[in-house]
């Protein structure tokens, strides 16, 4: 069988602004996006975090593949799985199997995205802060409108996202 290749055009747009932001020389913001909104006060059902645990937390991302795209994480921040404690990385994996069990139910996918970009290089866009994307999937979800125009067509906005996502959250006496 040929090798395929899917083309995703549209990411060319990101990856240069990001080379070019990283060797600008401009000092980087001393917190993440993340920990800035943590700090923000603003309500969760505002900043679209869908849960918080002790030391994580889940939220919604902002600028989503599919709807119901979301972000599990720790509170602090780490750039690599080897800085994280033992009990955040035994938090965060539990997070994430809750993130798939929510999305499961909350928009029944074909199938699940779980992954994380280490390192600039590797695509991360916040490379301080590791994040680990959780997102449903469905057959034929990249369309012609991606293709063609670099535009996602998003069927649900993120405060309805939100919303189904955070009441199909699994908890406490719901999980094995």
């Amino acid at each position: 069988m040929p090798l395929e290749h899917l083309w995703a055009g549209w990411r060319i747009a990101y990856v240069t602004e990001a080379a070019s932001e990283a060797t600008a020389g401009t000092e980087a913001p001393s917190e993440s996006i993340f920990t800035q909104i943590l700090a923000s006060g603003r309500p969760d059902v505002e900043t679209h975090i869908l849960w918080r645990g002790e030391h994580c937390f889940a939220i919604l991302n902002a600028f989503p593949y599919t709807s119901g795209h979301l972000l599990v994480m720790p509170y602090r921040e780490v750039g690599q799985l080897p800085d994280l404690t033992p009990t955040e990385h035994d938090e965060l994996w539990r997070a994430v199997t809750d993130a798939v069990r929510a999305l499961s139910n909350a928009y029944q996918p074909e199938g699940i995205n779980v992954g994380m970009n280490l390192g600039r290089a590797a695509g991360a866009g916040v490379p301080g802060h590791l994040h680990v994307h959780v997102l449903p999937r469905w057959n034929g979800d990249t369309n012609f409108m991606t293709a063609v125009s670099g535009t996602r067509v998003m069927p649900e906005n993120l405060h309805a996202s939100a919303a189904r996502v955070r009441a199909a959250w699994p908890r406490p006496a719901e999980q094995p």
